[in-house]
């Protein structure tokens, strides 16, 4: 089995780029939809999340306010950090799980593991290939705030709370560069997956 780690940053575009791999056969893992399974009302994460901030975190229905989250976690540092202390062993080792059921399934497979943060938590020594999807500085904050309907300043914590796209680079075997048209994207993509198929 072949392992391809894809990362970004937010609003980069990794999700578009992931559903274009699957589309060519890959099986994708998005860490962001098993972090919102582990900390699902009554999870121990989600208790963990319960117990720091207290119940006023909650919405209606017993879940975690993302947005609420999201804004305190972007705007504070030491809180951003506990709370990856509770969510990302768990996602990693749920990965772990699902990789590992998965090769014993399919041993041919091309797994992506669609991973924002593969970078920032060492993942990349655990992948054959590291997949970034770039944009420029200026788009990725326009996109942000188009998407998620946030001011720039707001936009602005979100994207300095990740390493730079600049700075992951140094990191990818390959980038696909996401500043333009989604055909742009998707030539790309095709490159990839052609190069990766070929090296096989």
């Amino acid at each position: 089995m072949l392992i391809v780690g894809l990362t970004g940053g937010i609003a980069s575009g990794k999700s578009l780029v992931a559903r274009m791999l699957e589309r060519k056969g890959a099986l994708v893992l998005d860490a962001d939809a098993i972090a919102r399974e582990v900390v699902a009302p009554g999870a121990p994460a989600w208790r963990e999340i319960v117990d720091w901030l207290g119940e006023s975190i909650l919405l209606a229905d017993g879940s975690i306010d993302r947005g609420r989250l999201g804004r305190l976690v972007f705007s504070d540092a030491a809180a951003r950090q506990k709370l990856n202390a509770i969510v990302h062993p768990r996602v990693g080792q749920e990965l772990i799980d699902r990789t590992g059921a998965i090769e014993r399934r399919n041993p041919g497979a091309v797994l992506v593991y669609d991973v924002p943060l593969l970078i920032e938590a060492g993942m990349q020594q655990h992948v054959d290939r590291v997949l970034l999807v770039y944009v420029t500085p200026e788009i990725q904050l326009q996109r942000l705030q188009r998407r998620d309907k946030l001011t720039r300043d707001e936009a602005l914590a979100r994207v300095k709370a990740q390493m730079p796209l600049e700075e992951k680079k140094n990191y990818a075997h390959t980038v696909i560069d996401n500043n333009g048209t989604i055909r742009q994207t998707a030539r790309q993509v095709a490159r990839f997956w052609a190069d990766l198929v070929r090296s096989r």
